[in-house]
């Protein structure tokens, strides 16, 4: 058996592992096929691993030092298939993102400050920076708080997560098809990279109102067969290519709020609807809900006295983002400097997992 040192943590509204680099094959096939047999994948229980048989708990973090002067910490994700023995390094994860800051503390890679210890962490999968405040009174990291996430149970300590620059983090454009609309399959949608890259319909035109349960979302597959069609078409539109077998760019259902929020929305895995909604997809959201023009920007209903807190209601409950909004330019299109949230984060249990010894042989 080949043994891994690694942290099994939860972050935001998700779960998985936390590796150091230097504990992993350097080659990328090789570690791949590390983390597949870690997480037991392809299962759909993943009863051979440590993966929790859900999109939202077969996530992988790596964590490494950085050689730029300006960065702490450099952070890899990695989703891992339940059913498939693919591992998708493309997209990012800002609730897992929220564990890489204590991470990196706990395991040496940062020296920690009293109160607070802020951290420049570059998201290697987009090549954006992401700061981080983690709590450290004393020098230590703290995991107890009174910050509450909707969708995880109890409360703890607030981390806050500032995205910088976030516009194009994928395509590098932050209309990624040119258009702020585009009509597919006889349905206006929006897309936008910011954070991440995100196609957003309105509910209303798939026959829904944007506030069903996740359940009631899963079970309709011909939803489903539409939103993927739709997708598809956008990703090609956009310069991804054929993703049928990748998971960005994201898509979303959009409506308009009936809690007093500022937008309603239901987030897709992108074949599944999330339990909550992704840090990096409310990021996208809430972009999108202040740019005239798109289909979000339509439904919104902004707060008169705090335009740039966009309040998302979502299965879990409600996820607030805070916008840093510059000038307005030429096209219309104001800047966005940065967009924060708090996310929490705690570990369940530190040790080493186990890889057969074929994997290990293989990834030698």
């Amino acid at each position: 058996m080949l043994s891994i040192p690694c942290t099994l943590m939860r972050g935001g509204t998700s779960k998985g592992p936390y590796f150091h680099a230097k504990d992993l094959p350097s080659d990328p096939a090789a570690r791949d096929r590390v983390l597949l047999a870690a997480m037991g994948s392809p299962h759909a229980r993943q009863i051979d691993g440590i993966g929790g048989g859900d999109t939202l708990t077969s996530k992988v973090v790596i964590v490494s030092n950085s050689t730029r002067s300006d960065i702490d910490v450099e952070y890899l994700f990695a989703q891992v298939s339940v059913e498939t023995a693919t591992v998708d390094t493309t997209p990012n994860c800002g609730n897992m993102l929220a564990g890489v800051g204590p991470f990196a503390i706990e395991n040496g890679l940062v020296a920690a400050t009293d109160p607070v210890t802020t951290l420049r962490i570059l998201n290697v999968n987009t090549g954006k920076v992401v700061e981080a405040v983690v709590q450290t009174p004393g020098g230590r990291v703290t995991y107890d708080g009174l910050a509450r996430v909707d969708g995880v149970p109890g409360s703890a300590a607030p981390i806050q997560l500032n995205f910088r620059d976030a516009a194009g983090a994928k395509t590098g454009r932050l209309l990624p098809t040119g258009r702020l609309v585009d009509v597919v399959d006889g349905v206006e949608v929006s897309c936008i990279d910011f954070s991440t890259p995100l196609v957003f319909v309105p509910a209303e035109a798939m026959g829904k109102s944007g506030h069903e349960t996740k359940p009631e979302l899963d079970a309709d597959r011909r939803l489903k067969a539409r939103l993927e069609s739709i997708r598809l078409q956008i990703a090609l539109l956009a310069g991804l290519g054929d993703v049928r077998e990748k998971v960005l760019p994201k898509i979303a259902l959009v409506a308009s709020p009936q809690r007093g929020g500022v937008i309603a929305s239901r987030y897709f895995t992108p074949w599944n609807c999330h339990s909550a909604y992704a840090v990096t997809g409310a990021l996208c959201l809430a972009a999108a809900s202040i740019i005239p023009g798109t289909v979000v920007h339509k439904l919104a209903r902004p707060k008169a006295n705090d335009l740039h807190l966009v309040n998302i209601e979502q299965p879990a409950g409600t996820l607030d983002i805070r916008l840093d909004v510059g000038a307005t330019g030429l096209d219309g299109i104001p800047e966005i400097h940065s967009a924060g949230l708090i996310r929490t984060a705690r570990p369940l249990f530190r040790g080493t997992v186990h890889v057969p010894l074929s994997i290990s042989d293989q990834a030698a």
